[in-house]
């Protein structure tokens, strides 16, 4: 198949394009190239792009392609909260407006990563996917309108289907510092403390990028009626873990190690048990093969092997909102996160 990525030159798509291209797909991406320079050990091999902002993206762009893999987005909760409307505007409008754009132009598999934070604040009970939607932040309910939106566009043409991937984990070309399994390592490796930022007893269901990844490749692979306006909770029903399990598993693998709280560390009214028992019944191919423990072992030798340290983490190289943060002080990025001197080829596919 012909597949466009959104997001291909982040976290999660360095994984993704790499199996796709084994699995024998013609993999195009599409990204503004925001973390440019985010990256650690060795780059992924390069691609065909476009280089576009998802708000701005063309019928055009899309013409061609048998399926679009929308990864692009503010990528979790700190980031969302930097600037609500800012959010709304990338990861609910700016996935209708790729959804559109798609659509029109003939595209007929629409695979959206959503997230498991749309469930929110549920308490300790497991949820499966027909669990209300109780999101406490803007990236949360900015999935909840998109999924929304998506679901209006559905027809005989166009088939959206949503992964609402557990809180992912695991080493990446461009790893992000700012998730809890990614952070909890890092700390453990650099300082000799398991430093959790909350009290330890919210839940989480914890997925490797890899499932995610290989949950993307088997529902454009899927046949139509498995995957036709299906959500999924992409992870494994027994990889849920109260964050405080996850800090003693950390401290078991990472040598000389103990558990710490951050000052402030408080409850967490995200709180989310997930039942991910659907997808292994409904999507052909999908085998989720990481754990936890897995990933740790993972992230702790690559942190070794080309040590990372906690100015990558926290900083402007691996952190999100900090590179971010940095992008707006220096004037590279405007208010709505848009390249302030613009790129003239903007909308212009280029070779790898």
């Amino acid at each position: 198949m012909r597949v466009l990525v959104t997001g291909y030159h982040g976290y999660i798509g360095c994984t993704l394009v790499p199996q796709l291209l084994a699995r024998g797909h013609e993999v195009t991406g599409l990204d503004s190239h925001l973390y440019d320079g985010c990256t650690i050990g060795p780059d992924t091999d390069p691609i065909p792009y476009i280089h576009a902002d998802v708000r701005d993206v063309t019928v055009e762009q899309f013409e061609g392609f048998d399926a679009v893999i929308h990864l692009a987005g503010l990528s979790n909760d700190p980031l969302g909260d930097l600037d609500g409307d800012v959010t709304y505007d990338i990861n609910h409008r700016g996935t209708t407006h790729v959804a559109k754009m798609a659509k029109a132009a003939g595209v007929s598999r629409f695979v959206f990563s959503s997230s498991c934070s749309l469930y929110g604040a549920q308490g300790d009970a497991p949820i499966d996917e027909s669990a209300d939607f109780l999101p406490v932040t803007p990236y949360g309910k900015s999935k909840v309108l998109a999924e929304a939106d998506l679901t209006a566009l559905a027809d005989d043409d166009f088939s959206p289907t949503f992964l609402r991937n557990a809180t992912a984990y695991g080493m990446s070309a461009r790893l992000r510092g700012d998730l809890v399994v990614n952070n909890l390592v890092a700390y453990a490796v650099d300082i000799g403390e398991v430093r959790m930022k909350s009290d330890g007893t919210p839940w989480r269901p914890l997925v490797h990028i890899e499932d995610i990844s290989a949950a993307m490749v088997a529902t454009i692979e899927a046949p139509r009626d498995a995957i036709h306006l299906e959500a999924f909770n992409v992870g494994r029903t027994e990889e849920n873990y109260r964050i405080r399990e996850v800090a003693t598993m950390v401290a078991e693998i990472v040598p000389d190690c103990t558990v710490t709280f951050a000052d402030g560390a408080g409850p967490d009214i995200r709180n989310y048990r997930v039942d991910c028992d659907y997808i292994l019944e409904k999507l052909p191919g999908f085998e989720p093969t990481w754990t936890v423990a897995a990933g740790i072992e993972q992230l702790y030798k690559a942190y070794v092997e080309h040590e990372v340290d906690l100015d990558d983490i926290t900083g402007p190289r691996l952190s999100r909102i900090a590179h971010i943060r940095g992008s707006l002080a220096e004037g590279a990025l405007d208010p709505t996160l848009r390249p302030v001197n613009g790129d003239p080829l903007a909308q212009t596919p280029r070779e790898a």
